[in-house]
């Protein structure tokens, strides 16, 4: 079989032009801080911006190996793998991946999903941090040709509750200690006025600007491809709900945390008593102005029952008396607020219409308990068909209707996979076990042949939105753990 293989680097976006130089086993790439050598022993020839050779494999057993690696400047590709290196590089990877699966232990139905779904949350870790991106790719569209592209290489705040939760409940406690350590970091460093940013680079950086690049055409013509994230400058209050139930999940099944992060702690709550009734952002990061939105308000009840949890378990010093009223207060204006009657659900902000995903969020923090009966029907005003009313469209969950334009944006999305995966979960602890069955063993025929999810699913099916996204496959994990056990009556 014949093979041609190009090698056409695009530096800094493709916004810097480079010097490609032919080496006598390979190509080398430079910049002026930067150099990049390509290693082989195929015959290589220039082409504009990269190289490309041409090879057969005449029968088994035939290979060609190419190296790609960071080189010093000025310095020739370097040194090509021969095929026996080659081959114990891949086995030693293929037993890694293998060893550090054995550690989960998880033994439930759909094993080999829930399998697939922490490798790519593992292959989503920053090692030397444990910071887990929300997905790898930026610029890739929530709808084919329209602006609805973000740039999702960084690690939300959002995420931690869920991250501990997922990996905590299959066994997985060293990655779970190591987000732990990163979450102390941030805990460590909060803004002047004692508020944290919404999102983090991996290695902590604050400084996300949103930029766009005019000279990208984007994925099927889908414009403007924009790297950085405006959203790490919004206020959203809900970040500090998921903070806090992180580490109460992890001082209850992980390790007991130090006084001395329980003092920042202390401290980002008391910037929650003062700042739980503000207008914000919200949880969906939306660009059409700030509201009262109900899913920011149950967090901010989430984060001072959770102080207050801890707190009483380990005896930490606090002020219980105003944490417990304003965490009341809080519940109160919730159900008085939150609760729209002619719809029967929560909704999307106080005083109107408008349904909400991630409302769904209510029976997984403990908010409504599983026999309530505006649990259940929320749970069939969001299962309802949008043009009945509701967000979902056989069986996938939209997170609002994007066409009544409460974002801020032009045009529509597809159905966000992990609130399919958040209605399952509420399914299931309402005792609805078999619809929520349905509905999750549907969903799983939505991944791609690698058994990896999108942000996003199309009306034809298609992946939508930045991918693999890491949100999606703790959504994931988590409904596969409640559903077994329930399932199995455990």
């Amino acid at each position: 079989m014949s093979f041609r293989m190009e090698c056409s680097p695009a530096f800094d976006y493709a916004r810097v032009p480079h010097e490609t130089l032919l080496c006598e086993r390979g190509a080398a790439f430079h910049l002026s801080d930067l150099s990049l050598g390509l290693a082989t022993e195929i015959p290589l020839e220039q082409i504009d911006g990269g190289v490309c050779g041409r090879f057969t494999l005449d029968g088994e057993g035939d290979t060609a190996v190419f190296t790609v690696q960071q080189i010093a400047p000025d310095a020739d590709c370097g040194a090509c793998l021969s095929p026996e290196e080659t081959h114990d590089r891949f086995t030693d990877t293929v037993r890694y991946w293998q060893e550090w699966i054995a550690g989960s232990s998880y033994t439930g139905r759909w094993r080999e999903t829930v399998y697939r779904s922490l490798l790519a949350l593992k292959l989503l870790t920053y090692a030397p941090t444990g910071a887990i991106v929300a997905a790898p790719t930026f610029g890739l569209p929530e709808v084919i040709g329209g602006e609805r592209n973000w740039d999702y290489r960084y690690t939300w705040l959002r995420d931690a509750a869920f991250t501990l939760y997922a990996l905590m409940r299959v066994g997985l406690n060293q990655e779970a200690a190591q987000f732990v350590a990163w979450l102390d970091a941030r805990c460590h460093a909060p803004n002047p006025d004692g508020s944290l940013q919404v999102m983090y680079g991996i290695d902590g950086r604050r400084d996300l600007p949103e930029a766009i690049l005019d000279h990208l055409e984007g994925y099927r013509g889908s414009r403007p491809v924009r790297i950085g994230n405006a959203a790490s400058g919004q206020l959203q209050l809900d970040i500090y709900g998921e903070l806090m139930d992180a580490v109460y999940l992890y001082n209850k099944h992980g390790n007991p945390i130090s006084f001395e992060l329980w003092t920042h702690l202390r401290d980002l709550t008391e910037w929650v008593c003062e700042n739980w009734h503000c207008a914000d952002e919200g949880i969906w990061e939306t660009r059409g102005g700030r509201k009262q939105f109900v899913t920011s308000k149950l967090m901010c009840w989430v984060a001072l029952d959770r102080a207050l949890r801890i707190a009483e378990k380990r005896s930490f010093p606090a002020p219980r008396d105003r944490w417990l009223a304003i965490r009341d207060e809080i519940y109160e204006e919730i159900m008085a607020r939150g609760w729209n009657p002619e719809r029967a659900s929560f909704v999307q902000s106080y005083d109107d219409d408008t349904l909400d995903a991630s409302t769904l969020l209510m029976p997984l923090v403990l908010f409504l308990a599983p026999t309530d009966p505006r649990l259940h029907s929320m749970l069939d005003a969001i299962n309802r068909s949008p043009r009945d009313g509701g967000l979902s469209s056989d069986g996938l969950v939209y997170r609002y209707n994007s066409a009544e334009g409460e974002d801020g944006l032009e045009g529509q999305e597809g159905t966000f996979s992990t609130c399919t995966f958040w209605l399952v979960e509420g399914l299931t602890r309402a005792g609805r076990v078999e619809e929520a069955r349905f509905m999750f063993e549907r969903m799983l025929g939505f991944a791609n042949h690698l058994g990896l999810y999108s942000e996003q699913i199309g009306p034809a099916g298609e992946l939508l939105g930045n991918y693999p996204q890491a949100l999606t496959h703790l959504s994931l994990v988590s409904a596969a753990f409640n559903l077994d056990r329930a399932l199995s009556n455990r």
